[in-house]
């Protein structure tokens, strides 16, 4: 049985790379989503207006990593307590956003920020989303484990 989570943390060249040697992680595409847009290029995105995220799109097998193991690696990738900005990185595109694919995720989800912001880890608000998942668009193949193909360990401040 295959399940699937969305997560947007900045670049996702950065947040793809986070997840995609996980044990139990079957596939990872980047791609946009959260706007408007139909099929957004890479430069429209980028350019603002279309309310994309750029984002990380996981397939994953809940018998050998689960969905609180994800989100793990979700909150440990990324600065939570920053809005529309990781690292370097600035605009609507690198929101931190939890994007559900069920119920139970988006409880888990809720439950996990919950316990996050209550930890005291940080001592900003953790501004993190958490919104329905509805229509992803693949990025450009060159996008796609992009850190791999250049050979390089981390960006994008992860």
């Amino acid at each position: 049985m295959k399940e699937k989570a969305t997560f947007a943390a900045g670049c996702f060249w950065g947040v793809e790379n986070a997840f995609m040697n996980l044990p139990g992680v079957i596939q990872t595409r980047v791609g946009y989503i959260g706007g408007t847009t139909k099929n957004p290029t890479y430069e429209e995105v980028c350019d603002g207006g279309t309310g994309h995220k750029e984002a990380v799109e996981v397939l994953y097998d809940p018998d050998r990593i689960t969905y609180k193991q994800l989100l793990k690696t979700f909150w440990s990738a990324h600065n939570p307590t920053t809005r529309d900005r990781q690292g370097a990185d600035i605009g609507e595109q690198y929101r931190s956003v939890i994007f559900y694919h069920s119920i139970a995720q988006r409880a888990a989800a809720e439950q996990s920020k919950k316990e996050l912001q209550e930890s005291g880890i940080y001592k900003q608000n953790i501004i993190t989303e958490i919104v329905e998942a509805l229509d992803f668009y693949e990025a450009e193949e060159y996008h796609q484990k992009y850190l791999q193909k250049k050979g390089v360990a981390a960006a994008c401040g992860i």
